[in-house]
C-alpha cells in the first residue's frame, strides 16, 4: 500500500508542477547551452529575443484558422484530401477494434478472466483520437487552400 501511495503522490506532484508558472524568457545571467564563452552579453540577448520571436510566431495567428505550419513538417505538406483519408482509416481501425472487443466480451467468463482484452485491439482504439487530430489537420489544410 505504501508503494501505491508513493506512486499516486508522485503523479499528483508531477501534474501540479506541469502547471506551475514559469518564465518564457531567459535572463541575461542564465548560461545558454552550446554558446561560445567569448560571446558578448549583447549577442546572447539578441539570440534570446530571436528565439522568443520565433516561438511566438509558431503558436499565434489571427483569423478563423491557423496557418499550415502549425501542423509540423510532415502534415503541413500533405493535401487535405489525403489527411481526410488518413482520418477515415484511423476511424475505421478504431471502430473495428472496439467492435471486436465487444464481440470478445460476449464470450462466457471473458469479463471475469479478462481474456477479452487484446493488445492489438487496445492499440487500435487509439485510432479514435488520431482520427480526430487528422480530421482537424485536414480542415486546416482545406481552409489554407491545400
Amino acid at each position: 500500500m505504501a508503494k501505491l501511495s508513493f506512486v499516486v503522490l508522485s503523479l499528483i506532484v508531477a501534474a501540479c508542477s506541469a502547471f506551475a508558472p514559469s518564465s518564457q524568457m531567459r535572463s541575461a545571467t542564465t548560461p545558454v547551452a552550446f554558446m561560445p564563452k567569448a560571446a558578448s552579453a549583447a549577442g546572447a540577448a539578441e539570440q534570446q529575443s530571436f528565439f522568443a520571436l520565433n516561438a511566438g510566431e509558431d503558436t499565434y495567428w489571427e483569423g478563423e484558422y491557423p496557418p499550415s505550419k502549425v501542423l509540423g513538417p510532415l502534415m503541413s505538406k500533405m493535401p487535405s484530401g489525403m489527411l481526410g483519408m488518413v482520418s477515415l482509416v484511423f476511424l475505421g481501425v478504431c471502430a473495428y477494434s472496439c467492435g471486436q472487443s465487444f464481440v470478445l466480451q460476449q464470450e462466457p467468463g471473458a469479463l471475469a478472466s479478462g481474456s477479452w482484452v487484446k493488445w492489438y485491439y487496445v492499440a487500435g482504439s487509439f485510432g479514435g483520437p488520431l482520427a480526430w487530430g487528422t480530421h482537424v489537420a485536414a480542415w486546416i489544410q482545406r481552409k489554407n487552400g491545400m
